[in-house]
């Protein structure tokens, strides 16, 4: 009655039962049609432009854009809790040396030595066991302890996930890690000193940790189609720096205050995420398919939106529940084995290259800060800032390498040409870095992109492309087994790359920077058959278009 009262082209009583449809020429809603016969005699302000745009998504895109968001969310966390260590190893020593130079300041006589020891041990150097002159050797060993733990759960890793639901699979590595990233902050607040409980954390925690990759690489595949892969994962996987660049300056802000703190946070923030994948992640779009059984316009796809891993459904109606798990259970192929894995043509090649390449950008994620600290003379928080740079450059570097690489159709030779690069930009930066903030600004930004093009491009689009191949024959089940034997190859070179720099470093850094760039070469090496492979093909086509609709 009231709409009637506003409205004098109103012929009878408004009925709710008739509903209200979008006109998209008209701008309009329509309906109640018995209210009047011309939809613009009402007044009605046409919808905003932004809320149409909202509209012009189907359901099914929104559910692969959330996938997107929260597998990055996820991921990001991950390195978000990796990255204290590189933060406070500065700190852990600085002490040490600033006692060292007071002593040799004071230049006085050994009456004043009892002095200076009691403050040199109580104070100044109190936190042991990194008082000592191998505390780059101690730093080093923690880093090792982690690494080496992660690259070997990494192979088990797959093959246990391709066999558990990856969403409580995913849950409770992140609960766990999210415990162990606490308990090595814990250890500054009950004042540990003991190597030991250190490196135990390490190792849990690395073994815990190989839960994230190839489950989220597994998630994403499921959701997003093969074209355009190298573009979507290069955006994806700026998860990688995003995290690396957050646990930085979490853990630069407590590092000089409380450095325990700098690992609770991200700690508490990855088994927080642990808890938002439980309640949240879809692993696979027809996962949606109970909770949308009544609905009749199946979900539709088309062009690169078709899925990455497909799943056996029935073929039409209605099936009851209990008669699609049948069906499921009996028609799926079995998971891939090991060796199967390792005989698709270019796994060997391109995890031999990740080895090194890996080397190279973990040495900068765990030691870059440090560098920075002596070679920049800054302080803890300020390298840490710094050295954030790196991981901006990498998201950039990452991204260009999947568009390159989608267009070209070539990743061994995009990453090659971007290997081939990086070598002498690392011994430029060695050299630069040393005449201010300004050039070393600059390089940090050129070697990020070209340090973690390549890695960025072999874990995840070279990663599908392979755990797709159609040597496979349809086994859709490859993908976790084929990205954890690439990524736990990679791991064994992230595990050396910063045991050699602690051992290396205590030469003179120059040391360090020859090891990085040998390692650039070898990467550069292993590449060379399948290069060679793809300049002499007959047929040049970019993946995203032709050779991926083969899989």
């Amino acid at each position: 009655m009231l709409l009637g009262s506003l409205c004098p082209s109103v012929s009878g009583p408004a009925s709710r039962d008739e509903p209200l449809q979008w006109d998209t020429a008209s701008s309009f809603y329509t309906g109640w049609s018995h209210l009047t016969s011309d939809p613009h005699s009402l007044t009605m302000a046409p919808v905003p432009p932004g809320v149409r745009f909202l509209f012009t998504f189907n359901k099914d895109q929104w559910y692969r854009a959330f996938t997107f968001i929260l597998t990055f969310l996820l991921y990001t966390s991950f390195h978000l809790s990796r990255k204290p260590i590189s933060i406070v190893k500065s700190e852990l020593h600085k002490n040490c040396s600033m006692a060292s130079e007071l002593a040799t300041a004071s230049g006085g006589g050994a009456s004043q030595l009892p002095a200076l020891t009691s403050l040199h041990t109580d104070m100044d150097c109190s936190w042991k066991p990194f008082d000592k002159n191998n505390y780059k050797q101690l730093l080093g060993a923690m880093d090792y302890s982690f690494l080496f733990a992660y690259a070997i759960g990494m192979y088990l890793s797959g093959i246990i996930g391709e066999r558990l639901p990856i969403r409580l699979y995913l849950t409770v590595g992140m609960l766990c890690s999210g415990l162990f990233t606490c308990l090595f902050g814990l250890g500054y607040i009950y004042n540990i000193h003991s190597l030991a409980f250190y490196v135990s954390v390490q190792v849990a925690n690395g073994l815990v940790q190989t839960t994230g990759w190839p489950s989220v690489v597994t998630c994403i595949s499921n959701w997003f189609g093969k074209g355009r892969r190298g573009l979507v994962m290069g955006v994806w996987n700026s998860h990688t720096s995003v995290g690396n660049i957050l646990g930085s300056l979490i853990a630069g802000s407590y590092v000089s205050s409380n450095w325990g703190m700098s690992f609770i946070v991200p700690g508490i923030i990855i088994a927080a995420m642990g808890v938002v994948c439980f309640l949240f992640l879809i692993e696979h779009p027809n996962d949606l398919k109970t909770m949308h059984a009544q609905s009749s316009s199946p979900v539709g796809r088309g062009g690169d939106e078709e899925p990455l891993l497909g799943r056996e459904t029935a073929a039409s109606g209605r099936v009851p529940l209990q008669q699609v798990v049948v069906v499921k259970s009996e028609s799926e192929p079995s998971a891939i084995s090991f060796m199967g894995a390792l005989r698709i043509p270019g796994v060997i090649e391109f995890s031999l290259s990740l080895l090194f390449a890996k080397l190279v950008s973990y040495t900068f994620l765990f030691w870059l800060p440090l560098y920075i600290t002596k070679a920049a003379h800054l302080d803890a928080k300020k390298a840490g800032d710094l050295s954030t740079l790196f991981d901006v450059g990498g998201i950039v570097g990452g991204i260009l390498a999947g568009v390159i690489s989608d267009k070209l159709g070539k990743r061994a030779t995009t990453c090659a040409v971007m290997l081939l690069l990086a070598a002498p930009t690392l011994y430029g930066f060695s050299m630069i870095s040393q005449f201010g903030l300004g050039p070393t600004v600059a390089m940090l930004l050129v070697c990020g992109g070209l340090v973690n093009g390549p890695y960025a491009l072999i874990t995840t689009a070279v990663s599908a492309d392979l755990g797709t191949h159609k040597s496979l024959k349809g086994n859709a089940r490859a993908l976790s087994t084929v990205t954890a034997i690439i990524d736990g190859t990679g791991s064994v070179g992230a595990a050396v790359g910063p045991l050699l720099a602690g051992v290396l470093s205590a030469g003179g850094w120059d040391q360090v920077f020859y090891m990085l760039m040998t390692a650039d070469f070898l990467a550069l090496l292993f590449l060379l058959r399948l290069v060679k492979k793809e300049l002499t093909s007959s047929k040049s086509r970019p993946i995203s278009t032709v050779e991926l609709k083969e899989h």
